[in-house]
Formats: structure tokens, C-alpha cells, sequence
């Protein structure tokens, strides 16, 4: 199969290189399928290993000539090895959840979106799911001065049915993103995802990871590919959390 690198020029006349290149990829005339690898290292007392492959499909869609909505979903297919000795490993599906964006069709400069956030109780095993059914608020901003995409990413939900014995959930997770698109489809970035879990103690609440990547935006044939390579350590995390994670990402992408 024969590799054609796509050039700047190319990707600013044909399709948003901005929005190719960002992480929450919104407000963009296309829909996506991203495919990302997280791989989470050092995890609770045995130093446990803990991979994340989150499918994120973006389909946006115009609602009238003032507003377009924006679906994204995302579904984890997850294997972790046993936390503690003794604990089995295990693998399967996590909940799936769904953020919907309502965005105005003729942005400004300052784009932004809010709408709900749904989480559904899919997970395959009770380490992987929250046994509850979840809903609460999301909202995106962001900015593309030249160059650069700068923006940000908030939900908080809270459970509202489910397994009674389950664990209440009140969780909150922000997600900034900064992006400088370069030359020849290559771009550098930093999109860590921040989390809390409000129902926590508070020594165990925070998931804070800082790091940055580098990835490229080329073709093969006539597909556009977004591939991108990060890494991320926990400056703050629960007692069992991840220390560092290694982020390797890939999508498709599907100009309307």
C-alpha cells in the first residue's frame, strides 16, 4: 500500500488541520474514529499493568442553520492485571458513555459547546463498571489562533440509577488541550485528562497527569490518519492509581 504524506497546504484548503489535530476534535465538518491505546503502568501495591483501549467515535450534525450537535461516544475495552496478590487478572468492557455537544453553526472566534453527559452501565465485570447508571453536564471551549488549538473539556456526573449496593458516583473529569500545528502534518500537544472522584477521601480523590506527545496527520491512499504518540505521569493519584501512562493513538478521519 502506498504511503502519501499529505502537506500543510493540502490539509488547510481541504480539511481543518486544526481540528484534525485536536484532541476532542469538535466543531470540525467530519466525522472520526479514533482508536486509543492507553497503557498504564506501576498500578496499586503489586505494581500492576492496566491497558486501555478507548473507541471515540465524533459524528457531528446540523440541527438548523444556527446550531449543529455534536455526538461523541466512548467505549474502553480494558485488561488489568491483579492489583493486589492473589487477584486474577482480567479483561473485558467497560461502561460506555455518551457526551452530546450543542454548538452554534457559525462559531466566532471563541468556540463552545454544552449538552449532556450519559453514562451507561455496560461494563463486562464489577471491577470495570460502576453497576450505576450516570448523568450530569459537559461543556468545551476552545480557540484556534494560527497555529495553535487551545481549549478545554469539563464533565461531572452523578448516578441516578443502578445497583442499590452499588457505590454512589460523583465524578469529575476536565481535559485541557494545547496544540501547535507545524509543517508537513506534524503537530506537538499536551491533553491530559484530570479527574476526581468526589465520593472519595480526600487523600485519594485527585488523578492529575502531566506529559505532552508529538503526532502527524497524513494519508494512505485517500484515508486521513491522525496518529499520535504521548506520555503522562501522575503528579497526584489514588493509593491504587496508575504512576505514568504511555498514550499511542490512531483515526480515522471521514471528511464530510
Amino acid at each position: 500500500m502506498q504511503l502519501v504524506i499529505t502537506d500543510h497546504e493540502y490539509l488547510q484548503s481541504v480539511i481543518n488541520f486544526s481540528c484534525f489535530s485536536s484532541s476532542v476534535l469538535f466543531h470540525c465538518s467530519l466525522i472520526s474514529v479514533p482508536f486509543e491505546f492507553n497503557n498504564n503502568f506501576n498500578t496499586g501495591p503489586e505494581d500492576a499493568y492496566f491497558q486501555q483501549l478507548s473507541i471515540k467515535p465524533v459524528l457531528p450534525m446540523t440541527l438548523n442553520e444556527n446550531w449543529s450537535l455534536v455526538n461523541r461516544a466512548i467505549l474502553p475495552v480494558l485488561y488489568q492485571e491483579g492489583l493486589v496478590r492473589g487477584q486474577e487478572d482480567k479483561w473485558g468492557l467497560g461502561d460506555l458513555t455518551y457526551q452530546g455537544f450543542i454548538t452554534p453553526a457559525k462559531p466566532g472566534k471563541v468556540i463552545w459547546g454544552i449538552g449532556p453527559s450519559v453514562v451507561a452501565p455496560l461494563g463486562t465485570n464489577d471491577r470495570f463498571s460502576s453497576d450505576k447508571w450516570s448523568i450530569g453536564p459537559n461543556a468545551v471551549v476552545l480557540t484556534m489562533p494560527g497555529r495553535w488549538v487551545i481549549g478545554a473539556l469539563v464533565s461531572n456526573v452523578w448516578d441516578v440509577a443502578g445497583d442499590s449496593d452499588a457505590a454512589d458516583v460523583n465524578s469529575f473529569t476536565a481535559q485541557y488541550f494545547i496544540n501547535y500545528n507545524m509543517d508537513n502534518g506534524w503537530y506537538v500537544t499536551t491533553a491530559p485528562l484530570i479527574s476526581a472522584n468526589w465520593e472519595a477521601n480526600s487523600s485519594q480523590r485527585w488523578t492529575v497527569p502531566v506529559g505532552a506527545g508529538v503526532g502527524r496527520i497524513f494519508k494512505i491512499g485517500k484515508q486521513p490518519i491522525n496518529a499520535k504518540l504521548a506520555g503522562y505521569y501522575n503528579v497526584e493519584k489514588p493509593d491504587f492509581g496508575s504512576e505514568y501512562n504511555i498514550q499511542a493513538s490512531i483515526t480515522f478521519l471521514f471528511p464530510k
